[in-house]
């Protein structure tokens, strides 16, 4: 897998892993610096690419719908363009499943067990339940932790963290997201994390943000508490120049 789908996949590990772990170094400064950095440098290879193409034929191949995409996105029409050709070239067959997603995952992260954060990922990339995603959803979602606000990224990552989809995170989903963090970074992590480090690390950060105690966090409470903390509003503005 090349460009697109890695800036996808720097985005989706760092941003939900660092907004419940500023502190606790669950993401290696490799997977947030060093990965934005390479999907810089893939978006721009595979920009200069298309210019390129585009000097040499006065044929300019529209992905249909693109007028559309480019109002509901915060991209603009030639990078819709990139991004597309991008997609087509990683998945010839126009939608990406959860297993090119585990691939994905496992190129980055060989110590460690990414198969079930691969596997929470794709429900959040996949809004409709179908078990694949379009080039259309994708981009959708690409939008919003790229470029989205700071409300629209933390309920992108309220989402993923919602397992079920009633509309709260109870303590189990919190630690089935946080346990997989934590299964993909494997073993080699600095500093070395305690055997029962993911479960002490939702206790606190589920009492912090479940503000009125009745077992669950709300949409409200997940932003407000995110807001609270200065470490995660700046982990919220890594990836705003990526492309």
């Amino acid at each position: 897998m090349t460009g697109l789908m890695k800036i996808a996949s720097s985005v989706t590990t760092s941003l939900p892993s660092s907004t419940l772990s500023p502190y606790l170094n669950i993401v290696p400064a490799y997977s947030t610096s060093s990965f934005t950095d390479f999907a810089r440098w893939s978006y721009l290879s595979q920009r200069d690419k298309i210019e390129d193409e585009l000097e040499m034929t006065t044929v300019c191949y529209r992905p249909e719908g693109l007028e559309q995409l480019e109002a509901q996105t915060n991209f603009t029409k030639r990078e819709l363009q990139v991004l597309y050709r991008g997609f087509k070239n990683e998945c010839p067959s126009g939608v990406v499943n959860e297993e090119t997603f585990k691939q994905i995952y496992a190129q980055f992260f060989p110590h460690g067990d990414a198969s079930m954060y691969a596997h929470y990922l794709f429900n959040a990339f996949d809004t409709t339940q179908t078990g694949s995603v379009k080039f259309e959803g994708f981009v959708m979602a690409l939008s919003t932790l790229l470029r989205g606000t700071v409300h629209e990224k933390l309920r992108w990552t309220f989402n993923l963290y919602d397992i079920n989809k009633d509309g709260y995170i109870n303590k189990e989903e919190m630690m089935d997201i946080v346990k997989a963090i934590y299964d993909m970074m494997g073993k080699y992590t600095y500093p070395v994390l305690k055997q029962d480090a993911p479960r002490l690390h939702v206790e606190v950060f589920f009492q912090k943000m479940d503000k009125n105690k009745d077992g669950v966090v709300t949409l409200d409470e997940f932003i407000e508490s995110c807001q609270e903390d200065d470490n995660i509003m700046r982990s919220l503005q890594l990836f705003e120049n990526v492309m």
